[in-house]
């Protein structure tokens, strides 16, 4: 199964790296039993295998070596006397005596041939999975991507068997392996780290009782990933598996893409304000893992930011004011600063959502074209200067700028825009037409995306 093929790459990956020949077999009892369970606590548990099949009186944690090497063995002789069920081989459909489990997935009658060797592998496959918040894992066919959760292994159990960290879970090597690889093509990675400085990277969630390995967001890791792997696309198999199994399927990860939000990000506000604001903007992109594989393809239409779909609506407008703190005789009410810290905050809030939004307008309006990425902005601006030109007619401009921001169609939108330009100065006025000409030769969807992003663009400047 898909767990097999990618113990395959892995396993000829690590082989050529460390200079081995090591068989599927040779590895599971050298690296993989070492390290996922000849340990009092495990990093991985496969329900009904026989490391979690315990005689009376038996408990995981309390296991000796004979015991854990006996169960070991029991394997082994599974595997040799042909069983291959899921709790044998990873990713295959449970069995029942007579015939396969009402909940297996994934099943057919046809007599596929699987040796020993490919079950070691199933093995060894299983333990790469990267599990992502949504309930969901995913498998990357990919060398680098396989051997960097490799060294995540080793830093997890050093982790389990460190005395001052009982609290830490066991059994979590996919929530851990989605950690290690997000942190390791990140800017925050450096080798052999401590306990505090994942902690400070968010690896963890801790309260009195226990210390959870936090779930990451599939668009986080797929930004990292992007930096490195910006070339690439990478197909990548969505799975979970459970008392149901259940499969997205094959999806294509087009990690260009997320470079190129980054590019735009980086071109608008600068490489320091990138850097800065990362984990801020990256926790607004994206859709839900299952929306995403929906699509058909995770790239740019996956990472739509939460949020911005009910400005889609066209009698929505962004609202960017802060909270005034009004003084009283001069002088400012007990909780002023409380209130200050919230406007702040507030503003703060405004700015990351403003420049998320823009930058993935952007990217889908000039994906594929050459555009400039400060005209929205240009036109904005024009837009405030005629609103705040005459202070009579404020009001009822503002009331003009806002139907045509609101306008259902290109139609409607160029209707209006015809009757504003007369109002314009001329230097405005020639960047008007140009919108006109920009707007008539745009296809819907691009209308769409920038008539929405026209939306904020004035709502911050008028704000500004």
């Amino acid at each position: 199964m898909i767990a097999a093929i990618i113990g395959h790459t892995f396993l000829n990956a690590w082989n050529s790296k460390y200079q081995k020949e090591h068989s599927a077999k040779e590895f599971f009892e050298k690296e993989y039993f070492p390290l996922f369970f000849n340990h009092p606590k495990y990093m991985q548990w496969i329900t009904n295998s026989p490391f979690v099949q315990m005689k009376k009186g038996q408990k995981p944690e309390l296991l000796t070596h004979e015991e854990r090497l006996e169960k070991l063995n029991d394997l082994h002789a599974k595997i040799d006397s042909g069983q291959r069920d899921a709790s044998i081989a990873i990713g295959f459909p449970a069995s029942e005596e007579k015939e396969f489990a009402t909940t297996s997935g994934l099943v057919t009658d046809l007599a596929l041939p699987s040796d020993a060797d490919e079950v070691y592998l199933s093995w060894i496959g299983g333990g790469l999975g990267i599990g992502v918040a949504g309930g969901y894992s995913i498998f990357f066919d990919h060398p680098q991507i396989l051997l960097t959760l490799y060294e995540g292994w080793k830093v997890y159990r050093k982790l389990l068997n460190d005395p001052t960290l009982d609290k830490l879970a066991g059994n979590k090597i996919n929530s851990w392996n989605g950690q290690w690889l997000n942190f390791s093509f990140s800017i925050d990675y450096e080798e052999n780290p401590d306990f505090g400085h994942l902690t400070n990277c968010k690896f963890f969630k801790q309260d009195e009782k226990e210390i959870v390995i936090e779930t990451i967001f599939w668009a986080k890791l797929y930004f990292n990933l992007s930096e490195t792997l910006s070339d690439e696309t990478v197909t990548a198999y969505i799975y979970s598996l459970g008392q149901t199994n259940k499969t997205m399927g094959f999806i294509p990860f087009r990690f260009q893409q997320g470079r190129s939000i980054l590019n735009i990000y980086k071109t608008l506000f600068g490489e320091n304000d990138a850097l800065k604001q990362k984990n801020d903007y990256e926790n607004l992109f994206g859709i839900h893992i299952k929306r995403a594989c929906e699509l058909g393809t995770v790239g740019l239409q996956a990472l739509e930011p939460k949020g911005l779909r009910e400005f889609f609506d066209k009698a929505k407008m962004p609202d960017y004011s802060s909270a005034k703190i009004i003084l009283k005789n001069g002088e400012a009410p007990e909780d002023y600063e409380e209130r200050r810290k919230k406007a702040s905050q507030k503003d703060y809030e405004n700015l990351i959502s403003f420049r998320t939004y823009k930058t993935w307008l952007l990217a889908m309006i000039t994906k594929n074209k050459q555009e400039d990425l400060h005209y929205s902005e240009e036109v904005a601006k024009a837009f405030v200067a005629y609103r705040n030109a005459d202070k009579k007619l404020s009001t009822g401009r503002k009331n003009k700028l806002e139907n045509l921001l609101s306008a259902k169609t290109k139609k409607n939108f160029l209707e209006v825009l015809t009757e504003l330009v007369k109002d314009f100065d001329a230097d405005n006025s020639v960047l008007l037409k140009e919108l006109k000409t920009k707007v008539y030769l745009m296809t819907s969807e691009d209308f769409g995306y920038f008539i929405v992003l026209l939306k904020f663009d004035y709502a911050y400047q008028g704000k500004n």
